[in-house]
């Protein structure tokens, strides 16, 4: 049959493939729900069937998009010659993915632009994967050096700005890891790389259940280097490992074990009751090695954590342990004083994290910062009314920010009664903030979180 003049057969376009649609529909979960691309990408990955090169394919796209989005954005724009928040969100994911396939993977320029370009008339209409093609074509004639010596800030002028934008962090960001760093400034573009490096998944082993020679074994993981009970594992799903799911082991940061141990390990004056508090306690993997710890000394430990479905998870994650969870706001316990030792792991921005957490650079702003340090500040001084004279607060934050760390133990100092001890005595790496007695461990140094850690002695019952 003879097709009328004027009548076309309807284009038929390829759709994504499956790793390629699940790192798009994980860009897109990010965007519009603001999604933790760690955790809804390994799930997308089981319901969907996805395994082998296809998973590793979609992991290494979504996670490194996630990550380069703020450079991968400016290159957008510039290639598009108009600003990204004037381009529609799902389009512009589209271009972020195909951006970063032509960027920094050895994906053939052609596939990545062919395929992007598809799945763009697919979403939309042929204008825009006209427009989508034009786009990708322009970032393709070019690497990525040649973009960032046109789009960075001059490095004579405005070093840390320079160093942001070639390791695709916001610049606030940079500045604040400058400040953390003090006489180790030098050392941001190695600090800001070990963000983009793939983390190794850690593990704790549970003290009196197994050792970390034991769990390294059973897991073929590799004793970490600092924490006695701490595993690395370069690859694998945690949550399939025997120990893991009978409840031996946890996924756990060196670092967060290590802030945990100092403050079991923190000298008192007088006698230890055994009488433990851990004030932000969810998800509940430092409570668990706290009451593991002190469980042959009959210590016992309260888990405060006032998020119903987080206090769930301290429930299972220290069953059979002594624990007691209590549901109430960390600054209004309504418990009765006199702890000999507190663990105040206090909310903050993250920015210790950010390896683990794709997009979380790009998520926080420099307004999250102040509300944050006013709540920490709220909650180390409930601590300290509820330890005793002479017991041990232990101050940690997974952030550098100096105004989450150092700014609020300097608070805690001149308006309770407390005094620093020196922390680093109580972790292997001493890696002091300089003069300060408080420790801040680092991931291109210590292959760690970025924890931060303060111990303070009350000297005297609480002021007013």
């Amino acid at each position: 049959m003879t097709r009328p003049p004027g009548k076309r057969r309807p284009q038929r376009r390829t759709p994504l493939d499956p790793a390629r649609r699940a790192a798009f529909d994980v860009l897109r979960a990010v965007s519009e729900k603001d999604s933790y691309a760690n955790l809804a990408l390994p799930a997308m990955l089981r319901d969907r069937g996805i395994t082998g090169r296809d998973a590793a394919f979609a992991t290494e796209l979504t996670y490194g998009t996630c990550r380069a989005r703020g450079l991968l954005d400016a290159i957008i724009a510039a290639a598009a010659g108009r600003p990204v928040d004037r381009i529609d969100p799902v389009l512009l994911d589209l271009l972020r993915l195909g951006a970063y396939q032509i960027l920094r993977t050895r994906v053939d320029d052609h596939a990545a632009v062919s395929t992007t370009v598809e799945q763009a008339g697919i979403e939309f209409d042929t204008a825009r994967a006209g427009f989508v093609n034009g786009v990708l074509r322009t970032i393709a004639r070019r690497d990525e050096a040649s973009w960032v010596a046109e789009l960075a800030p001059p490095a004579a002028t405005d070093p840390v700005g320079h160093l942001a934008f070639v390791h695709a962090h916001p610049r606030w960001v940079a500045q604040a890891f400058t400040d953390a760093l003090g006489a180790r400034a030098h050392e941001l573009a190695a600090l800001l790389a070990s963000d983009d490096a793939r983390p190794e998944v850690h593990l704790v082993a549970r003290p009196g259940a197994l050792t970390a020679t034991e769990l390294a074994d059973q897991v073929g993981g590799t004793v970490g280097r600092y924490s006695p009970y701490a595993v690395h594992l370069s690859e694998g799903d945690p949550g399939a490992l025997a120990p893991v799911r009978d409840g031996r082991a946890l996924v756990q940061d060196e670092g967060s074990q290590l802030v945990a141990r100092a403050m079991t390990l923190a000298e008192l004056d007088g006698a230890d009751g055994g009488r433990w508090l851990d004030l932000c306690a969810g998800p509940g993997g430092k409570t668990a090695l706290l009451a593991a710890l002190g469980q042959p000394a009959g210590a016992r430990v309260t888990a405060v954590e006032p998020a119903p479905r987080r206090a769930e998870l301290v429930e299972q994650n220290t069953r059979g342990l002594p624990v007691d969870v209590v549901r109430v706001d960390g600054r209004d316990t309504g418990l009765t004083p006199g702890f000999d030792r507190v663990l105040v792991d206090a909310p903050c921005t993250g920015l210790g994290a950010l390896r683990r957490r794709p997009e979380a650079r790009w998520r926080r702003q420099p307004g999250d910062v102040a509300p944050l340090a006013k709540l920490q500040r709220e909650l180390l001084a409930s601590a300290i009314r509820l330890t005793r004279p002479g017991g041990v607060v232990l101050y940690a934050t997974c952030s550098p920010h100096l105004a989450e760390t150092t700014g609020v133990v300097a608070d805690a100092l001149r308006r309770h009664p407390v005094t620093a001890l020196d922390t680093r005595a109580l972790f292997e790496p001493a890696d002091d903030t300089g003069e300060s007695l408080s420790v801040q461990l680092w991931p291109h140094r210590h292959g760690t979180d970025a924890m931060f850690a303060a111990a303070l002695r009350v000297t005297g019952p609480p002021i007013g």
